[in-house]
């Protein structure tokens, strides 16, 4: 059974049906969307239609996703750095290189994969068999602290609070270049990139509401230690923010250059402090994850 989704155009467009659905619908490839509209599963109006199709005002599109076939996620024996545990929560330290949860060409050796071990199946299932327990996450080269629900009524608890903003998260950082002010904030809104779909961007379009307050921790030659603290949580939020006014993160290979002086694995990026309301008694809770030793020493030698 197909799952549908319907959009309907209100602004003057003469945008290539294509385009248009790739901008509407994040979570899915150009590539994915072209191939719904050759298997004929886009219509306009009632119509099916084309990739070239270009859209106009007022057109009704629905969109049939087909069902993906999930496959089974294996619980895997994995050490996890546990911060904090009890009967609705598990706090880990992310370790970096490690996926969140399974995806395309990473159905093992996850975040989620390691959490089935040690929960034994005592997870939330609200975001299904690929996300059991996954509230939110950071990217794969990103450390740090990330909260895991045992149960559905601590999960729905917790993504409210994400939903409001009223969990603390504040990250670690190493930048290009020397930061002047000692802080500051950026409120620009991130969607996907225009033309990279793999990438996100600052833009005024189509993006959503994203704000990133900044501090300055530390001054060095050529770069800055900073800390992040979200307000919002889109996806590379605080590396595409701190490359759009020309601070991108060291090691970031994306959103900064592509040469590193240093062998790194990815972003100098680390969650580092993580405050929660407990889903049960209320109570705030905050959580310190230890910096890495990678970086760490990155600090020493800099």
């Amino acid at each position: 059974m197909n799952n549908l989704e319907v959009f309907v155009v209100e602004e003057q467009s003469n945008d290539r049906i294509d385009k248009f659905l790739a901008q509407e619908m994040e979570m899915y490839s150009r590539s994915y969307i072209q191939k719904l509209l050759k298997d004929g599963l886009v219509s306009v109006n009632g119509m099916t239609v084309k990739a070239n199709y270009k859209v106009s005002p007022d057109d009704r599109i629905e969109v049939q996703i087909p069902e993906l076939q999930e496959p089974d996620i294996v619980p895997e024996d994995i050490p996890l750095d546990i911060l904090y545990e009890d009967d609705d929560i598990l706090i880990v330290n992310k370790p970096k290189g490690m996926v969140v949860h399974p995806a395309a060409g990473h159905y093992s050796h996850t975040l989620v994969n390691a959490v089935l071990y040690h929960c034994q199946g005592h997870l939330s299932g609200i975001n299904g068999v690929m996300r059991p327990g996954i509230v939110h996450r950071i990217d794969m080269d990103t450390t740090g602290s990330l909260i895991v629900c045992k149960n559905d009524a601590a999960h729905q608890n917790l993504a409210e609070q994400l939903k409001e903003h009223s969990i603390r998260r504040i990250y670690h950082a190493i930048v290009h270049g020397v930061i002047k002010e000692d802080s500051g904030t950026i409120d620009a809104p991130i969607g996907r990139h225009p033309i990279d779909r793999k990438k996100m961007a600052v833009n005024y379009n189509r993006g959503r509401e994203a704000v990133t307050h900044y501090k300055v921790l530390k001054r060095f030659a050529q770069y800055t230690y900073i800390q992040c603290q979200l307000e919002t949580g889109r996806t590379h939020q605080i590396r595409v923010h701190m490359a759009s006014i020309h601070h991108p993160l060291l090691g970031d290979q994306v959103y900064g250059p592509a040469k590193c002086p240093y062998k790194l694995q990815g972003q100098t990026l680390h969650a580092k402090i993580l405050g929660i309301h407990h889903p049960s008694t209320g109570e705030y809770m905050e959580f310190d994850a230890p910096l890495p030793k990678y970086f760490e020493d990155l600090l020493r030698k800099l």
